[in-house]
C-alpha cells in the first residue's frame, strides 16, 4: 500500500535501531499465522517475541520470505534467537504457538502482567490442557519456562541476552486485561500493543494513560514505531467490536496521542504497524484492503501506516 506523503521538511534518515519480523499477523482463523512479532536490536541476532500465537510455522515463513537470513534453521531461531516471550494476554490466538512449541523449546522467561501469567498457569500449562512446562501452577514443574511478572508503571526490566528492556502498560480488551509493552534499546523505544478497544467504547482510561506515558518519547523522537491491531473495517458496529479497533477508532486514538505530544509535526512519519486484521474464512483479502484504504483516507497526525506481512522484515 502507498505510504502517506512525507513531511515538507524531511528530517535526515536515522539508522534503524530495531529489526521486526512478523511471525504472524492475523486476528484468527489462520492457525499458522496468528499474532507474533519477533523484535531484536538491529543486527543483534538475539531478541524476543511480542506474543506467540504462531512460532515454528511463522519462523519457517520468515526464512522463506527473507525475514531471517537465507540458510537459517527454524530450530536456531526458536532456540537461540528468541530469548524471551512477552505475552499481552492469554487468548489462544496470542499463545498457541508458545504452548505447542514448548516441548521442543529451550529454557527462557515469559514476561507478562501477573494476571496473564496466572491464566497461562491455570488454563494451559496445567497437566490437563498441556503438561506444565513452567515453574508455577500445578506440580510437577518441568521448568522449561519461568514466569516473570511485570508491574505496570515500574521502571523497565532487562531482558537478558537481548540488549533490550521492557515495561508493561495495561489495556482494556472487551472486559479482559491486555497489555502494551514498551521495548527499549540503545536509547530508543518501540511500542508493541496487544488487543485493545478504544477508551470510549471500553469505558476505560487505559489508552489515555498509555498515550501520556509515551508522549515524552515522541517529543524526544525516541519512539521508533507502534505495533497495533486494527481488527475490523469501519463498517463494524461499536457494540460488535469485542475489544478491538477499526481505522476510525485508531485514528481517533492517535489524535489523542498527538494532543498529548503537543507539537503535531513530531508525529509526522511515525510508523504505525498494523496487525490482527480478522481474515476471511474463504481466504479473501478484502478486509485487509478495506482497512488499508480507510486508514489512509483519513490519516491521523501524519503518521505512516504499514500493514504487517508475515515473514517480511521491517526496520525502525
Amino acid at each position: 500500500m502507498a505510504a502517506l506523503p512525507a513531511p515538507l521538511a524531511a528530517e535526515p534518515v536515522r539508522p534503524h535501531v530495531f529489526d521486526v519480523v512478523p511471525l504472524g499477523v492475523e486476528g484468527g482463523i489462520e492457525e499458522g499465522a496468528t499474532t507474533a512479532w519477533f523484535i531484536a536490536p538491529r543486527g543483534g541476532g538475539a531478541g524476543l517475541t511480542c506474543d506467540a500465537g504462531t512460532l515454528v510455522p511463522g519462523i519457517r515463513a520468515a526464512i522463506d520470505k527473507g525475514g531471517f537470513p537465507a540458510g537459517t534453521k527454524a530450530s536456531t531461531v526458536l532456540h537461540e534467537r528468541i530469548r524471551a516471550y512477552l505475552v499481552t494476554h492469554p487468548h489462544l490466538d496470542h499463545v498457541a504457538g508458545l504452548v505447542m512449541a514448548s516441548p521442543d523449546d529451550v529454557a527462557k522467561p515469559i514476561f507478562a502482567l501477573p494476571e496473564v501469567n496466572a491464566a497461562l498457569a491455570q488454563d494451559y500449562f496445567n497437566w490437563s490442557a498441556w503438561p506444565n512446562m513452567a515453574d508455577r501452577g500445578k506440580p510437577p514443574f518441568l521448568r522449561r519456562y519461568g514466569y516473570r511478572d511485570l508491574t505496570p508503571g515500574v521502571p523497565a526490566v532487562r531482558v537478558e541476552g537481548t540488549g533490550m528492556t521492557v515495561s508493561a502498560y495495561p489495556l482494556s480488551h472487551g472486559g479482559a486485561l491486555s497489555t502494551a509493552f514498551l521495548i527499549e534499546a540503545k536509547g530508543d523505544a518501540l511500542l508493541c500493543m496487544g488487543d485493545t478497544g478504544p477508551d470510549a467504547v471500553e469505558k476505560s482510561s487505559r489508552l489515555g494513560a498509555l498515550w501520556q506515558a509515551i508522549a515524552p518519547l515522541v517529543r524526544q523522537r525516541r519512539l521508533r514505531a507502534i505495533i497495533v491491531e486494527t481488527s475490523y473495517p469501519n463498517a463494524r458496529r461499536d457494540e460488535d467490536l469485542f475489544g478491538h479497533l477499526t481505522p476510525r477508532w485508531l485514528n481517533a486514538e492517535l489524535e489523542r496521542l498527538a494532543k498529548e505530544v503537543g507539537d503535531r509535526s513530531l508525529m509526522n512519519g511515525l510508523p504505525i504497524v498494523i496487525g490482527h486484521i480478522k481474515p476471511s474464512i474463504d481466504g479473501s483479502d478484502e478486509a485487509a484492503r478495506t482497512i488499508a484504504g480507510e486508514l489512509n483516507d483519513q490519516p491521523s497526525a501524519g503518521v505512516k501506516y504499514i500493514i504487517g506481512q508475515q515473514g517480511r522484515r521491517l526496520g525502525f
